[in-house]
Protein backbone atom coordinates (compact mmCIF):
# COMPACT_ATOMS: atom_id res chain seq x y z
CA UNK A 1 0.00 0.00 0.00
CA UNK A 2 2.87 2.54 0.44
CA UNK A 3 5.26 3.47 -2.33
CA UNK A 4 8.48 5.59 -2.96
CA UNK A 5 6.12 8.94 -2.83
CA UNK A 6 4.47 8.32 0.21
CA UNK A 7 1.49 6.46 1.72
CA UNK A 8 -1.88 6.11 -1.11
CA UNK A 9 -4.62 4.52 -0.39
CA UNK A 10 -6.71 1.90 -2.48
CA UNK A 11 -7.56 4.41 -4.94
CA UNK A 12 -4.37 5.09 -5.34
CA UNK A 13 -4.94 8.84 -4.17
CA UNK A 14 -2.43 10.00 -1.30
CA UNK A 15 -3.37 9.40 2.52
CA UNK A 16 -2.88 12.56 4.96
CA UNK A 17 -2.19 11.46 8.62
CA UNK A 18 -5.11 12.76 10.89
CA UNK A 19 -5.02 13.66 14.37
CA UNK A 20 -8.46 13.55 16.64
CA UNK A 21 -9.39 16.88 18.14
CA UNK A 22 -11.87 15.62 19.95
CA UNK A 23 -15.88 14.80 20.11
CA UNK A 24 -18.17 17.77 21.01
CA UNK A 25 -22.27 17.82 21.03
CA UNK A 26 -23.18 19.54 17.84
CA UNK A 27 -26.32 22.25 18.58
CA UNK A 28 -29.13 22.61 18.61
CA UNK A 29 -29.23 19.13 16.96
CA UNK A 30 -27.30 17.54 19.68
CA UNK A 31 -25.82 15.30 17.30
CA UNK A 32 -22.26 14.56 18.37
CA UNK A 33 -19.22 15.22 16.14
CA UNK A 34 -15.83 14.00 15.74
CA UNK A 35 -13.33 16.59 14.64
CA UNK A 36 -9.72 14.91 12.86
CA UNK A 37 -7.20 17.54 11.95
CA UNK A 38 -5.01 16.93 9.14
CA UNK A 39 -1.46 16.48 10.93
CA UNK A 40 0.84 19.26 9.12
CA UNK A 41 -1.41 20.76 7.79
CA UNK A 42 -4.81 23.51 8.38
CA UNK A 43 -7.60 21.19 7.20
CA UNK A 44 -9.97 19.58 9.69
CA UNK A 45 -12.56 17.19 9.02
CA UNK A 46 -15.97 16.83 11.05
CA UNK A 47 -17.64 13.74 11.18
CA UNK A 48 -21.39 13.23 12.61
CA UNK A 49 -21.11 10.22 14.83
CA UNK A 50 -23.35 8.11 17.08
CA UNK A 51 -23.66 8.44 20.84
CA UNK A 52 -22.27 5.79 21.68
CA UNK A 53 -19.31 6.28 19.41
CA UNK A 54 -18.88 9.87 20.65
CA UNK A 55 -18.56 8.30 24.27
CA UNK A 56 -16.26 5.41 22.87
CA UNK A 57 -13.77 8.22 21.34
CA UNK A 58 -14.32 10.41 24.31
CA UNK A 59 -12.90 7.60 26.85
CA UNK A 60 -10.33 6.26 24.87
CA UNK A 61 -8.82 10.59 24.72
CA UNK A 62 -9.76 10.62 28.71
CA UNK A 63 -8.28 7.20 29.31
CA UNK A 64 -11.10 6.47 30.80
CA UNK A 65 -10.85 2.43 31.95
CA UNK A 66 -14.13 0.80 32.33
CA UNK A 67 -14.59 -1.88 34.91
CA UNK A 68 -15.52 -4.51 32.12
CA UNK A 69 -14.56 -4.04 28.24
CA UNK A 70 -15.97 -1.65 26.15
CA UNK A 71 -16.93 -3.13 22.37
CA UNK A 72 -13.78 -1.24 20.95
CA UNK A 73 -11.74 -2.47 23.84
CA UNK A 74 -12.69 -6.25 23.46
CA UNK A 75 -12.20 -5.41 19.34
CA UNK A 76 -8.89 -4.48 20.81
CA UNK A 77 -8.21 -7.23 22.99
CA UNK A 78 -9.62 -10.06 20.56
CA UNK A 79 -7.00 -8.48 17.91
CA UNK A 80 -3.86 -9.10 20.67
CA UNK A 81 -4.80 -12.13 21.62
CA UNK A 82 -4.96 -13.19 18.10
CA UNK A 83 -1.49 -11.36 17.41
CA UNK A 84 -3.31 -9.21 14.24
CA UNK A 85 -2.08 -6.07 15.18
CA UNK A 86 -4.12 -2.85 13.18
CA UNK A 87 -1.72 -1.23 11.23
CA UNK A 88 -3.85 1.80 10.22
CA UNK A 89 -7.17 3.54 9.68
CA UNK A 90 -8.58 5.21 6.14
CA UNK A 91 -11.25 7.27 6.49
CA UNK A 92 -11.35 5.80 2.84
CA UNK A 93 -14.83 7.54 1.17
CA UNK A 94 -17.47 9.82 0.95
CA UNK A 95 -20.73 9.01 -0.75
CA UNK A 96 -24.00 10.59 -0.49
CA UNK A 97 -23.14 12.50 2.81
CA UNK A 98 -22.18 9.41 4.15
CA UNK A 99 -18.27 8.47 5.37
CA UNK A 100 -16.63 4.88 4.97
CA UNK A 101 -13.04 3.77 6.45
CA UNK A 102 -11.02 0.81 6.42
CA UNK A 103 -8.95 -1.07 8.97
CA UNK A 104 -5.78 -2.52 7.67
CA UNK A 105 -4.05 -5.22 8.51
CA UNK A 106 -0.20 -6.07 8.55
CA UNK A 107 -0.80 -8.43 5.69
CA UNK A 108 -2.18 -6.50 3.48
CA UNK A 109 -6.20 -7.57 4.73
CA UNK A 110 -8.79 -4.91 5.12
CA UNK A 111 -12.13 -4.38 6.47
CA UNK A 112 -14.84 -2.29 6.13
CA UNK A 113 -15.54 0.00 9.07
CA UNK A 114 -17.88 2.82 10.36
CA UNK A 115 -15.36 5.66 10.85
CA UNK A 116 -16.83 6.30 14.42
CA UNK A 117 -15.81 2.35 15.13
CA UNK A 118 -12.36 2.95 13.27
CA UNK A 119 -11.35 6.08 15.35
CA UNK A 120 -12.51 4.07 18.84
CA UNK A 121 -10.46 1.55 17.69
CA UNK A 122 -7.50 3.49 16.56
CA UNK A 123 -7.29 5.35 19.74
CA UNK A 124 -7.24 1.81 22.01
CA UNK A 125 -4.42 0.46 19.50
CA UNK A 126 -2.27 3.94 18.80
CA UNK A 127 -2.93 2.79 15.20
CA UNK A 128 -2.44 5.59 12.46
CA UNK A 129 -5.27 7.26 11.49
CA UNK A 130 -5.62 8.91 7.86
CA UNK A 131 -7.23 10.84 4.96
CA UNK A 132 -7.61 9.55 1.83
CA UNK A 133 -7.03 13.41 -0.10
CA UNK A 134 -10.35 13.08 -2.10
CA UNK A 135 -12.53 13.06 1.51
CA UNK A 136 -10.26 15.64 2.27
CA UNK A 137 -10.49 17.76 -0.51
CA UNK A 138 -14.45 17.51 -0.37
CA UNK A 139 -14.98 17.18 3.19
CA UNK A 140 -12.46 19.16 5.13
CA UNK A 141 -12.80 22.72 6.60
CA UNK A 142 -9.55 24.98 5.79
CA UNK A 143 -8.96 26.86 9.12
CA UNK A 144 -5.85 29.02 8.77
CA UNK A 145 -3.49 29.61 11.56
CA UNK A 146 -5.29 32.98 12.16
CA UNK A 147 -8.62 31.01 13.21
CA UNK A 148 -6.75 29.18 15.55
CA UNK A 149 -8.29 31.02 18.88
CA UNK A 150 -11.56 29.27 17.44
CA UNK A 151 -10.04 25.40 17.56
CA UNK A 152 -8.14 26.48 20.87
CA UNK A 153 -12.14 27.50 22.22
CA UNK A 154 -13.38 23.79 20.78
CA UNK A 155 -10.22 22.34 23.01
CA UNK A 156 -11.12 23.95 25.62
CA UNK A 157 -14.73 22.57 25.53
CA UNK A 158 -13.55 19.26 25.12
CA UNK A 159 -11.46 19.53 28.11
CA UNK A 160 -15.29 20.31 30.53
CA UNK A 161 -17.17 17.63 28.13
CA UNK A 162 -17.95 14.06 29.87
CA UNK A 163 -19.10 11.11 28.52
CA UNK A 164 -21.95 11.49 30.19
CA UNK A 165 -23.01 14.55 28.28
CA UNK A 166 -23.26 12.20 25.13
CA UNK A 167 -26.24 10.32 27.34
CA UNK A 168 -29.48 11.24 25.74
CA UNK A 169 -31.54 10.52 28.83
CA UNK A 170 -29.87 13.58 30.95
Amino acid sequence: MDDQDGPTGHSGMALTELTVVGVRVELPSQQPIVLLKEAGGDRYLPIWIGAVEATAIAFAQQGVVTARPMTHDLLRDLLEALDRPLRSVTISDLRDGVFYAELAFDDGVTVSARPSDAIALAMRTGCTIRGEEAVLAEAGVAIPDEQEDEVEKFREFLDTITPEDFDKDS
